[in-house]
């Protein structure tokens, strides 16, 4: 009986692990690094770990997680309530209507499309929080943010494909 439990219990934490893999990134990415305007420039590791799960387990990250995962990151980061929902749930959007053309790629591929979906992220965010401060924000802080994430992509990247390997096949 204990056995079982417990089975089951290991089966529910390996279909949650994305989400909670992710969760894990917010926590992180709010974390003070006692480095002056880092935030303005650190990488969105949410965003990486969002378009790696939409694109290879939809299955084990449903768009109500990615929701939940970007109203968090607003709490914790005191970014405007629904900023990071809002482009996470974007990000997550077209990444679950171009997984076709994606399945079955190369990583070169894969990663060209995170070029274009994070530039897009990027944007969209510099835009918003312009609109939000009611003024035009530098964009040389959203450039290096971008440069910085597409040379970060391919490890992180690498850390979620061997977390996925622990998964089960079919949720």
């Amino acid at each position: 009986m204990k056995a079982m439990i417990w089975r089951q219990i290991d089966v529910v934490l390996r279909n949650m692990t994305p989400v909670l893999v992710t969760l894990c990134l917010v926590v992180l990415s709010v974390t003070p690094l006692r480095l002056p305007e880092i935030s303005f420039v650190a990488p969105p590791l949410v965003l990486m770990s969002v378009y790696y799960w939409s694109l290879h387990r939809t299955d084990l990250f449903p768009a109500i997680g990615v929701f939940g995962i970007g109203l968090f990151q607003d709490i914790l980061s005191g970014a405007p309530m629904g900023l990071n929902a809002f482009i996470l749930l974007g990000v997550f959007g077209v990444c679950v209507s171009q997984r076709r053309f994606f399945y079955g790629k190369s990583f070169l591929v894969v990663w060209w499309g995170f070029m274009i979906v994070a530039g897009g992220a990027l944007a969209a965010e510099w835009l918003l929080m312009s609109v939000v401060r009611e003024t035009v924000i530098s964009p040389q802080p959203a450039y290096f943010k971008y440069l910085l994430t597409i040379a970060l992509y391919p490890p992180v990247a690498w850390l979620f494909a061997w977390i996925h390997r622990f998964l089960p096949r079919t949720a």
